[in-house]
């Protein structure tokens, strides 16, 4: 039986940001590098323009992993940074999930680096413990679409949401009238075919 529509709530969500590190980028493979980074960045700056609490966690730093990449640093200065001394599953961490749970949301958007293991682990357990995820996809990536097909599977059979960073936007604003300008602005800086339909609109409104 097909489950009920849940939407997103920008007053009940908070974002998750795991293991975007600069060695585990290495192993992406079944999207284009650029690509990635684009809807890594565009997920981040989509949480700090509905001002969504954001968690920031990277595992086994000093090892092959690497560290954060410094983007999601240098966007989020103040987040919660949780760098897991080993745990694979991000909330075997205690700091992690405390830092969760200290945000009050209880809508949880999951991205990160590798999508089977580091992104569905804590999907899989925040879900458990009875948190709404939703998974953006393609600011996730991994090995190959196989690996990335049977996480997705997994996922979705325990009841995550699968999307993309444009359809989370989306959902969140709910209405373009909340805000043209702002929403346009976050789709031109990564979207380059957004940004010829907001310089075509501009135009338009000031012919008018």
């Amino acid at each position: 039986m097909a489950s009920p529509y849940v939407r997103l709530d920008k007053n009940d969500a908070a974002v998750l940001l795991v293991d975007h590190q600069t060695g585990l980028f290495s192993l992406v493979r079944d999207i284009e590098p650029d690509q990635f980074n684009n809807n890594v960045l565009a997920l981040a700056d989509l949480a700090r323009y509905f001002n969504l609490p954001t968690i920031l966690t990277t595992s086994f730093e000093a090892g092959p992993n690497g560290p954060l990449m410094p983007e999601l640093k240098a966007k989020f200065p103040e987040a919660p940074y949780i760098a897991r001394p080993g745990q694979i599953n991000a909330w075997d961490n205690q700091d992690f999930v405390a830092a969760v749970k200290g945000t009050g949301k209880h809508q949880l958007i999951v991205a990160g680096i590798v999508t089977e293991v580091c992104v569905a682990f804590p999907a899989l357990s925040a879900i458990a413990e009875g948190y709404e995820v939703f998974v953006v996809t393609d600011a996730s990536g991994t090995f190959n679409a196989l690996t990335r097909q049977s996480a997705w599977e997994r996922m979705a059979a325990a009841g995550v949401q699968l999307m993309t960073w444009f359809g989370v936007a989306c959902e969140l604003h709910r209405d373009w009238r909340n805000d043209v300008a702002g929403l346009g602005a976050l789709f031109s800086a990564h979207i380059p075919d957004y940004r010829n339909l907001m310089q075509s609109y501009a135009v338009s409104r000031g012919g008018q």
